[in-house]
């Protein structure tokens, strides 16, 4: 019984690793898909902003490179104007002459323009990234130029990658402690977070790219982890199903291959007793038939007919004992000691009660088996062996029957009580054998059931003994019956 509860753990056990893996597997899964499109967009998103900013490093060096040797020659200024107009994102062009100063309503850009002269490029200035407002300056000669860029209107948006009003994603520029949010994106309280920071691919404008995700629990695939959990419970109760149809199949099998031993084994116990029984009269049927002609053989009359037909009895006399003779040499059973070959009792005790696991069920008796441990393997027949426990087993179980269900215990003890020696004891906490029965438990055809033929203990008494074991009924004491097998031990294990 605990072996079956042990069974039954360990599959609700794989059940729940299995529906534990699989689900996790496909929440993996799923995260592991939002993140790769996460990271798509964000790099999309970079891409685009990248193009602008160069974009306007393009504008300012084709605006230096066009610009008039001599203002009097002003042919790239008259465009400044229409400027804006191509490009949204630019608010304004600031033109610096050689001989002048920037606008009074654009300070700070004479830094900037010192920084670009230093470097030669484009240099930013006045960053105001949460009114989404910077310019970039150029330094060039004879006159510099300044762009005042609107960070709103650089976004591409018919080439942006999400849906601005929907996407969980935020995108916002960083620069010198200042954000701007391009996106602002939902961001749950707890979940997966994935980040992304890149600095824009122009040196004139270093603003951080940064995008941040956070998946949500909402977001895993439950209903597939949840069919994936029913599948593998399904699979699980179908596998336990088959199994059980297996076992029980099994079971029958060896039931069957018990059956027909015994059967095979109580006509030969059967046949034995008749051929015993019969010789005895048979024997003194000779013999008188014998002496009969002796006798006859002294009378005068039709001495020769008498003589005849006496030996014609006596002969069918001995034909009938020669019969029965054969029978006995032919239904006898064969050493079993010389087919004896170590075994593990405890396996034999395992197997006899997974054979009989339906009846105890059936009758509410869960076995105990108590076995020392380290216990040495035995010198015994394996089907003699088997066909013993199962029958001591029964024997209990049919005890058993006869108290309440709250009564019933059957005890199956493995010890090792001398050297050289393994003992089966089989204890019921049935009614008990009446004193006057103890004596004649191993006579054959004698029983104490309603409906038994008294063969099933001198069967395992003379089944034992053939292999070189002994069963006896152990003394009297307590509740119940106990039989106990003594069994060789084994030199080696097997």
């Amino acid at each position: 019984m605990n072996r079956a509860w042990h069974r039954r753990t360990a599959a609700a056990l794989a059940c729940i690793l299995a529906a534990g893996g699989g689900a996790g597997w496909l929440a993996h899964a799923r995260l592991q898909q939002l993140q790769a499109a996460f990271e798509t967009d964000a790099r999309i998103v970079h891409r685009l902003l990248s193009q602008r900013a160069v974009q306007h490093d393009a504008i300012l060096s084709t605006l230096a490179l066009l610009q008039p040797a001599a203002p009097e020659q002003g042919s790239a200024d008259a465009a400044l104007p229409r400027l804006p107009s191509v490009y949204p994102q630019i608010l304004d062009v600031l033109r610096r002459p050689a001989d002048g100063a920037w606008p009074a309503a654009a300070p700070g850009l004479d830094t900037a323009e010192a920084a670009s002269r230093a470097s030669g490029h484009a240099a930013l200035a006045q960053p105001d990234l949460a009114a989404g407002r910077y310019h970039l300056v150029l330094a060039s000669t004879p006159a510099s130029y300044a762009l005042h860029i609107d960070l709103h209107a650089s976004v591409p948006r018919d080439e942006w990658p999400m849906d601005r009003a929907t996407s969980p994603v935020r995108v916002t520029l960083e620069h010198a402690g200042q954000t701007f949010t391009i996106q602002s994106g939902h961001i749950p309280a707890h979940g997966w977070t994935y980040g992304f920071r890149k600095t824009l691919a122009a040196p004139s404008q270093p603003l951080d790219v940064v995008a941040l995700r956070t998946v949500g629990w909402s977001e895993l695939p439950w209903l597939a982890m949840l069919a994936w959990c029913a599948f593998t419970a399904a699979a699980t109760v179908a596998a336990q199903a088959l199994w059980r149809q297996r076992v029980a199949r099994r079971r029958a099998e060896e039931l069957l291959r018990l059956g027909q031993v015994a059967r095979l084994n109580t006509l030969g116990e059967l046949a034995v007793g008749m051929a015993h029984e019969l010789n005895q009269p048979l024997t003194a049927l000779l013999s008188g038939t014998q002496a009969a002609q002796r006798l006859l053989g002294d009378d005068p009359p039709d001495l020769e007919t008498v003589r005849t037909a006496m030996a014609r009895a006596v002969e069918q006399a001995r034909r009938a004992s020669d019969v029965v003779g054969r029978l006995r040499r032919l239904v006898e059973r064969p050493d079993l000691a010389g087919q004896a070959q170590p075994l593990q009792l405890p396996a034999a005790v395992h197997d006899a009660l997974h054979l009989l696991e339906p009846e105890c069920r059936a009758r509410a008796v869960a076995p105990e088996v108590h076995a020392e441990p380290h216990l040495p393997a035995v010198l015994a027949e394996p089907v003699a062996l088997q066909q013993i426990v199962h029958n001591l087993v029964v024997n209990a179980l049919q005890a058993l029957e006869q108290v309440p269900a709250a009564e019933r215990r059957l005890e199956l003890h493995l010890t090792a009580p001398t050297p050289g020696q393994v003992q089966l004891t089989v204890r019921d906490h049935g009614p008990g054998i009446p004193p006057e029965a103890r004596e004649r438990l191993f006579e054959p055809f004698f029983t104490t059931r309603a409906g038994g033929l008294g063969l099933g203990l001198p069967l395992c008494e003379s089944l034992a003994q053939a292999m070189g074991a002994s069963l006896q009924l152990a003394p009297g004491h307590g509740r119940g019956a106990a039989f106990v097998l003594r069994l060789p031990a084994a030199t080696s294990k097997p």
